[in-house]
């Protein structure tokens, strides 16, 4: 492994940062946030022409970059320190990785280069407390209950019969109905915290099928201007992760993929890339939150001298500081080993909100105030920690799977060791 990074990914690094750092200051996260998209159109549109941000982990068959998501994990830490809102997570690492991973080669040809090219933006819609376990990273998915199991609860989808389902001409886009003939779908259903679900332009939801004895969850594409779909924005702690309320009365739909795979396995491997992604993002966040920090202190006088002087201060920062190098490491590795990604996701997101709060804490009386800088990185601290986590949940599952508590040959897993 040669952990040493190319010449390209240094480039990237450095334009990458270089253009946030003159558009993305406080008050444009803020501004941008709080637009009806929940993000700036113009500079999203700047990453993909000048750096093909959106599709730097696609197929240059397809139109990407042709990276790795090692290469897309180094660029979200970038878009981490300046806390960009952007539908870089919900596009390029969920949504991507599912239609290359799970779609027919007709879907893949018609969907992925305009995503590539940051011409239409997507978005997975499973609702986000049930978003870690569809992802596999706090549980297993295979039982698909976090799509709402049974008749009652999250999407329902049935088979509409063949030919066009309402969207449109047939061929006309490879959304909402098959020019083959194969059956189209309607779905019935709701979803909250869909990140990025009230302004993507395409959809995949997750959906049941198959009534009680037969169920199991599929994954349907649905265009934005579907007949029947509903989406509004949703008030959340975090503004610069923005998300929806999708409701689907009655949608046409099409199925992701062939009939009768299986895309529970795509789900779980998205997940592991995609908390590696993440936990680079935290990252990021982080050593962003520790350097205006020691700025702060750096200039902020009492009893006539810097309380960045203070031995305890010191302390406290340099404690930080190994916290976040310990879980850069661990990001870093994930992007080259994925199956590692949920540790490294519980590390960085441990370190982002212990910087955080340090943060809030040593900013003093102004850091206490909601309006302050501080706490944008507070609120995405908290918000990654309830859709993606929380801590305990990644480790105990990452534990769960090595079977690092599992007894043993010869052993009954109830013995007692002497202390």
């Amino acid at each position: 492994m040669d952990a040493a990074f190319t010449a390209e990914q240094d480039e990237m690094r450095r334009t990458l940062r270089e253009i946030l750092g003159k558009r993305c200051g406080p008050d444009e996260v803020k501004a941008a946030a709080r637009t009806d998209t929940g993000y700036d159109r113009e500079l999203w549109q700047r990453l993909a022409r000048e750096l093909g941000l959106p599709g730097v982990a696609v197929a240059e068959e397809y139109g990407g970059v042709g990276c790795t998501p090692a290469d897309l994990a180094l660029a979200c830490e970038e878009t981490g320190r300046a806390l960009l809102p952007s539908p870089l997570l919900a596009t390029a690492a969920l949504a991507v990785p599912l239609i290359a991973a799970l779609g027919t080669p007709a879907q893949r040809a018609a969907l992925l280069p305009p995503l590539a090219a940051g011409e239409r933006t997507a978005a997975l819609a499973v609702a986000g407390p049930a978003l870690a376990t569809a992802l596999g990273l706090t549980g297993e998915n295979a039982p698909g209950d976090w799509a709402g199991g049974g008749r009652a609860g999250g999407v329902q989808a049935r088979a509409a019969g063949s030919g066009p389902a309402g969207s449109g001409p047939a061929g006309s886009d490879p959304v909402g109905s098959d020019p083959a003939g194969a059956p189209a779908w309607r779905l019935y259903g709701e979803v909250a915290q869909v990140l990025d679900g009230h302004s993507a332009d395409l959809l995949l939801v997750a959906a049941h099928t198959g009534g009680f004895a037969r169920s199991r969850t599929l994954l349907f594409l649905v265009r934005a201007d579907a007949p029947g779909l509903v989406r509004t924005r949703q008030p959340t702690l975090d503004e610069t992760r923005p998300q929806g309320r999708v409701q689907l009365r009655d949608v046409p739909a099409e199925l992701l993929g062939e009939e009768g795979a299986d895309p529970l396995p795509a789900l779980a491997a998205t997940g592991r890339t995609a908390a590696a992604v993440l936990a680079a993002e935290a990252v990021g966040a982080a050593d962003r939150a520790l350097a205006r920090t020691v700025e702060h202190v750096g200039r902020r006088e009492q009893f006539g001298r810097a309380i960045g002087s203070f031995q305890a201060v010191k302390h406290r920062l340099a404690d930080l500081y190994v916290q976040i190098q310990a879980a850069r490491s661990a990001a870093y590795y994930a992007a080259w080993d994925p199956d590692q990604g949920a540790l490294a996701l519980a590390q960085a997101l441990e370190a982002l909100r212990a910087t955080a709060g340090e943060a809030v804490q040593l900013h003093g009386g102004i850091g206490f105030t909601w309006e302050h800088d501080a706490h944008l990185y507070f609120k995405r601290a908290a918000a990654d920690d309830l859709l993606f986590g929380p801590v305990h949940r990644l480790r105990a599952h990452a534990a769960q799977r090595s079977g690092l508590f599992t007894p043993t040959s010869g052993t009954t897993g109830n013995e007692k060791v002497a202390v």
